[in-house]
């Protein structure tokens, strides 16, 4: 028999991959309400205040479970980014 170890955070990072991957696989849509991060990395902006800029204006929707806590509507995100796109020539 063989043994694999692994560090913590590797083991981790591997449980993570191996997720997406099965949501991949069987078409499972991403989580409806994701963080700071996640919803700066499907708008491609690197600051925080242009977050909370697109909050602000309601551009976006969010919802604060918590004070510190602020979640981001993936639908609204996709909405936001259709309105804004533009057709080729």
């Amino acid at each position: 028999m063989q043994v694999i170890c692994l560090e913590e955070k590797a083991f981790y990072e591997l449980v993570e991959q191996v997720v997406e991957r099965l949501k991949e696989k069987n078409n499972v849509l991403r989580d409806k309400w994701v963080s700071n991060e996640e919803a700066m990395r499907l708008l491609n902006v690197k600051s925080k205040t242009t977050l909370q800029k697109l909050r602000d204006e309601g551009k976006i929707r969010f919802s604060q479970p918590e004070k510190k806590i602020i979640l981001y509507d993936t639908d609204s995100i996709n909405s936001y980014l259709e309105k804004n796109s533009r057709d080729t020539f």
